[in-house]
């Protein structure tokens, strides 16, 4: 094993073997970006990104959770995105960038300095490419990859190391896939991202009951998936996630929804928009979530389900019944979380309750 070379770890944040950087940047391009005002007035240019704890003079902080207040009283950071609320906290001589969202002030600025890699155009010599897909220039296919017949690769595409895109999949501009993808059975939007391992289109988990076989026993016959996995814009799919196909209708994932990783989709799903779920949670099929709900990480949802509006799924939960929109549930069964907290006290109180004197 090669020893790490003396610097290359600055608190590891952005380290330039694996992250692009851009910069220096001066103090009102980065207030622009972060949709500050900067208190105190004042021009001056920063190289970089960091924690509050591990800042230096020439790079940028920010503090979102009150707890680590007290960080941002000792850090050495040249500037700090803050809320308003703590804007006189932050030591003298330190740029505060102030906002009323200082996490998303703080998404915009690193990507100001470690910009994602730009595309680089071209079909590799190793990849293989079937003589009816198209492909637009400007798209990128690795080494590896591979596009089936009748596939179109929209604008700026990037497709990773042994990615692999089915027969007639379509996918819109500006989308990053991942290596080792597959990706079969689908139409999907533009700037959506795909990371490493995920599994889009294969079969759904369907089959019929034959009571009866040959040899006299119960047989499983498959039912034919011949639906497809749409997903809208702006989506992001976790690494080793997997999206079943249809059955007799569309899998969907809403625009702008986020998947973590490790997470299990099943056929027929629909996601609305911008709906959230967690690493290791499973959806089972012909389940429906309305826009902006929220599945926390290893719960489990039966299928036929329809899952309200800005519902919030607990962690671990098994939900056996619809949700309304706007409920928040948790526990297995799921149940409302105001009837689950409510019992758990309950049972605390029983469980510390002292047998009276004389009784056993």
């Amino acid at each position: 094993m090669t020893p790490a070379q003396p610097g290359a770890d600055s608190g590891g944040i952005g380290d330039p073997r694996f992250f692009a950087r851009s910069g220096p940047h001066p103090l009102a391009t980065i207030a622009a970006a972060a949709g500050a005002t900067v208190a105190g007035g004042g021009e001056r240019f920063f190289a970089g990104v960091a924690p509050l704890q591990s800042a230096g003079p020439d790079e940028v902080s920010f503090l979102d959770n009150r707890r680590y207040v007290d960080a941002l009283a000792t850090t050495r950071a040249g500037a700090v995105i803050v809320h308003p609320d703590l804007a006189d906290r932050a030591p003298e001589g330190c740029f505060t960038l102030v906002t009323n969202d200082p996490y998303l002030g703080w998404a915009r600025v690193a990507a100001l300095f470690h910009p994602l890699p730009p595309v680089q155009p071209g079909i590799h010599p190793r990849a293989w490419v079937a003589p009816d897909a198209i492909i637009d220039p400007s798209a990128e296919i690795g080494p590896c990859a591979c596009v089936d017949a009748g596939a179109r690769i929209g604008p700026r595409c990037r497709l990773g190391p042994h990615a692999v895109i089915g027969p007639g999949v379509v996918l819109g501009a500006d989308c990053r896939i991942g290596a080792g993808v597959t990706i079969t059975h689908a139409i999907v939007g533009a700037r959506v991202v795909i990371h490493p391992g995920a599994r889009i289109g294969q079969d759904g988990f369907g089959f019929a009951t034959e009571r009866s076989g040959p040899d006299g026993q119960p047989r499983f016959v498959p039912v034919p998936q011949l639906g497809r996995v749409l997903i809208g814009d702006d989506a992001d799919i976790g690494a080793n996630t997997t999206i079943d196909r249809g059955s007799a209708q569309d899998t969907v994932i809403g625009p702008g929804s986020r998947l973590d990783n490790l997470v299990q989709i099943g056929h027929n799903v629909r996601l609305g928009r911008c709906c959230v779920v967690v690493a290791q949670a499973g959806i089972s099929g012909s389940t429906e979530l309305g826009d902006f709900a929220v599945v926390a990480a290893q719960a489990g949802l039966t299928g036929h389900l329809r899952i309200g509006a800005r519902a919030r799924i607990g962690a671990q939960a098994g939900v056996m019944a619809d949700v309304a929109e706007g409920q928040d549930v948790v526990g297995s069964p799921a149940m409302p979380a105001r009837s689950f907290f409510r019992q758990v006290a309950v049972l605390r109180r029983l469980a510390e309750r002292r047998p009276k004197e004389g009784t056993s």
